[in-house]
């Protein structure tokens, strides 16, 4: 709940408020995933607090420029306490709110499902011929560019500094091709990241070149693969016509999350996996600014649900379609594998979709401190990410194996979670993008 406070100062006055007595005509459910109470604050009378669950969405009376406000997350805070009792109906000004939402909900959806004129979907197509023309073009201006590197060698670019990639990612911005642009970024991060940069620079081109050659032929790919280059290039389908397909149904745990945080946009990777399937799955929330992230996919929970997944060799990212209930899971913990199997079944997920750049794995292990910290356990050691020094996690497991889930990445493993005796200890690990 704390990752949604806009600042540290305001998740600290919530935490004063959380507690207090000041809390009346409080509640929870109504027939929605809705919250409501009203706080006492310095007036007469109390300040009206509103919250959605499920976008999530926030509502207060109060005049703070500050959003989610501190009444806000405070209620929050005690609702994830269990200090919010279940009501039948919420309160009035709650459902006056939620009445509210629920009609510009159904306005926004009857002019998107309105039908659509000849003229509306001739413009459509000349939109996707142009932005389809935009990135073969920037695809083949990366290739020419990728082809200088090779013919050069690429010990200037560890000089260089970024200047010279940003500028790259910057044209395939402007080709549309967010993707391409992303993975140039990266380089330019391999490349000024100290000892063995080269080696690091090296597979990052590599991995890029390889796409925009099946990018250049991805007609000619068969349809699994084809929609991974197009994914990988920033040409992902709409929401709608992904959740438009068949949902999967299952018991889902709620492995854990992490967030990333650019200049503008800050991004919430919550990982499931389903508990029949043995699928993972990948739902990715953005918010730019002070906006809230969703709030309602917790780590530790289960729920009964259906997820759609995006097409490609490889589906991970989903959309929670259907939420049938969350459940008490019958068991405190998801089940684990040794660090050894595990890294099996990434071989195998890698094999699928060479340009994977995230993975979760759900191991026994120990974890250990060092340069770099280390995840060990039936004869392997792993190194973890250099940004992750998980000390929270550390002290929960003190020093014993239990499972542990992790997100791998190409520069290692990043703890999300460890479920230790006492209790799933979890965190968003906010890190730069």
């Amino acid at each position: 709940m704390e990752a949604v406070a806009p600042d540290a100062k305001a998740l600290a006055a919530a935490r004063k408020l959380v507690a207090g007595t000041g809390w009346s005509n409080d509640g929870c459910g109504g027939g929605s995933a809705a919250l409501w109470g009203e706080c006492a604050g310095s007036g007469k009378k109390p300040y009206q607090v509103c919250i959605d669950l499920d976008e999530p969405a926030y509502k207060c009376s109060c005049p703070s420029r500050k959003f989610p406000c501190k009444h806000a997350i405070a209620l929050l805070l005690r609702w994830s306490e269990g200090k919010v009792a279940e009501q039948a109906e919420p309160a009035q000004f709650a459902a006056e709110w939620l009445k509210q939402r629920t009609a510009r909900a159904e306005q926004k959806e009857a002019r998107e499902s309105a039908p659509r004129t000849e003229e509306q979907e001739a413009a459509s197509r000349r939109r996707a011929e142009a932005r389809a023309e935009r990135v073969a073009q920037g695809v083949a201006d990366l290739a020419r560019w990728l082809d200088d590197q090779a013919a050069g060698g690429i010990a200037g670019l560890g000089r260089a500094g970024y200047g010279v990639f940003d500028d790259v990612a910057a044209r395939l911005v402007d080709a549309q091709a967010p993707g391409l642009a992303a993975a140039v970024r990266r380089c330019g991060s391999a490349a000024s990241s100290g000892n063995g940069w080269e080696e690091r620079l090296l597979g990052e081109l590599g991995l890029l070149r390889l796409l925009v050659s099946a990018a250049e032929r991805v007609d000619e790919l068969p349809g699994p693969l084809a929609d991974t280059v197009r994914s990988r290039l920033g040409l992902v389908p709409g929401s709608d016509d992904v959740l438009a397909g068949t949902p999967v149904r299952d018991t889902w745990d709620v492995l854990g999350m992490r967030d990333t945080q650019d200049d503008t946009l800050t991004a919430r990777a919550v990982w499931l996996r389903g508990r029949n399937t043995g699928r993972p799955a990948l739902v990715l929330s953005f918010a730019a600014g002070n906006q809230a992230l969703p709030v309602d996919l917790v780590p530790g929970t289960t729920l009964d649900a259906g997820l759609c997944f995006y097409p490609g060799a490889l589906p991970l990212r989903a959309l929670v379609r259907e939420r049938y209930a969350t459940i008490q899971a019958e068991e405190p913990a998801p089940s684990s594998v040794p660090l050894p199997d595990a890294f099996d079944e990434l071989a195998v997920a890698i094999g699928t979709d060479p340009w994977l750049d995230r993975y979760p794995v759900v191991v026994r292990a120990v974890l250990r401190t060092g340069t770099p910290w280390r995840l060990e356990g039936d004869g392997v050691s792993v190194p973890l990410d250099r940004l992750s020094t998980p000390w929270d996690m550390l002290a929960a497991a003190g020093g014993e194996a239990c499972p542990v889930v992790a997100e791998w990445t190409p520069n290692g493993l990043f703890p999300l979670a460890v479920y230790a005796p006492d209790g799933v200890v979890a965190g968003t690990r906010k890190a730069a993008a």
